[in-house]
């Protein structure tokens, strides 16, 4: 785990299997199950996105001086995702899986998109601009994702 890359989309897997449990506990009709399910994956998912808004973002933008380029797209990204995931959850409550469905479905696609912006530009482009403190920032990276 030598690079940021790496680091950051090992967490997108870890975040993308926690979702497809709840799926499965939905599916399932196993609405406690899918709850608990939700919170693990709710918390992955906020813990990557502090992980990228307190840690690696700010040293991005401090060393490469872009702090309305990528970084601020991911930012807006992740209010849409922390709104779908709130949507999504009272869906959970409500044992409603229709609603859920939709939410799910959404966050979903965002999530890959997302995704793949990040691990195709964004950390290649933290990997190349933050190479000299990459040690000390993968440190705080895998401590924060904890």
């Amino acid at each position: 785990m030598s690079n940021i890359k790496n680091c950051m989309t090992d967490d997108h897997r870890h975040c993308d299997d926690l979702f497809a449990e709840v799926e499965q506990a939905v599916a399932a009709q196993a609405w406690e199950r899918a709850s608990a399910a939700f919170a693990g994956f709710a918390g992955a998912m906020q813990q990557h996105f502090a992980a990228e808004e307190e840690l690696l973002f700010p040293a991005f933008e401090a060393q490469s001086g872009m702090t309305m380029g990528p970084t601020q797209v991911m930012r807006d990204e992740h209010i849409q995702m922390r709104e779908l995931m709130a949507a999504a959850q009272e869906a959970l409550a409500a044992q409603d899986a229709d609603d859920y469905a939709g939410n799910a479905e959404t966050l979903l696609i965002m999530m890959q998109q997302h995704n793949m912006k990040e691990e195709n530009v964004l950390y290649p482009m933290c990997d190349d601009h933050l190479r000299s403190q990459v040690n000390t920032l993968l440190a705080q990276l895998q401590h924060k994702l904890q």
